[in-house]
């Protein structure tokens, strides 16, 4: 089983897989974030680095998905490849951030890429407002992402909005984590669980 968490950046999508694979005994795969040699220098001039993070996240998440698949484990997985194509590399294309020609060059090795891959089983988005995802950004202190801007989270929580609306690759869960607090309080991690669990049930089940 292949479950996935979605979210912005900050939306709190790595303590949500670390709580439940430990929950369920799953195996987390995480986004490759300290050791990625393109982020800081993203960061700090997005124009010069776009295509060359996104095309490190494209392959490193496709290699995650080929071991996932190889491998008989159920699986919680840290963003998912299709975040990278219609979120991430759509909205530096849209900004200004990423040339027609490098957006065309990346999307042909996505689309190569997706003949050989399959979607999560479940994927649980994880819904946040700026503010929420600017406290949580804050709270885990790392320094190259002192420079994000209001308008670029804003900007992506769009292409979410609207690529969730349109999800139609299997079983989405869509939780509001503006209020809550999983990682310091049992109750909203409890109310997690509880709505996984509901979706778990219905992989066993045929689809409505």
């Amino acid at each position: 089983m292949h479950i996935a968490v979605a979210g912005n950046i900050g939306s709190g999508k790595t303590t949500l897989t670390k709580k439940l694979a430990e929950q369920y005994d799953w195996t987390p795969k995480f986004e490759d974030v300290d050791n990625n040699p393109y982020l800081k220098d993203f960061y700090e001039d997005m124009n010069r680095w776009s295509f060359h993070l996104q095309v490190y996240f494209l392959n490193s998440r496709y290699l995650q998905i080929l071991n996932i698949r190889e491998n008989n484990h159920n699986v919680i997985q840290d963003r998912t490849i299709y975040e990278d194509a219609f979120i991430f590399a759509k909205n530096l294309h849209d900004g200004g951030h990423m040339s027609a020609r490098d957006y065309e060059s990346y999307l042909d090795l996505f689309k190569g890429m997706s003949k050989f891959i399959q979607p999560p089983d479940l994927l649980i988005y994880l819904k946040a407002d700026v503010p929420k995802l600017v406290q949580q950004i804050s709270k885990r202190g790392r320094g190259f992402e002192n420079s994000i801007r209001i308008d670029y989270l804003q900007s992506l929580n769009e292409h979410y909005n609207e690529w969730i609306d349109n999800y139609d690759l299997g079983r989405l869960l869509v939780i509001d984590v503006n209020d809550m607090d999983y990682e310091a309080n049992p109750a909203d991690f409890a109310s997690v669980v509880d709505k996984v669990e509901l979706e778990l049930n219905g992989l066993f089940s045929p689809l409505k």
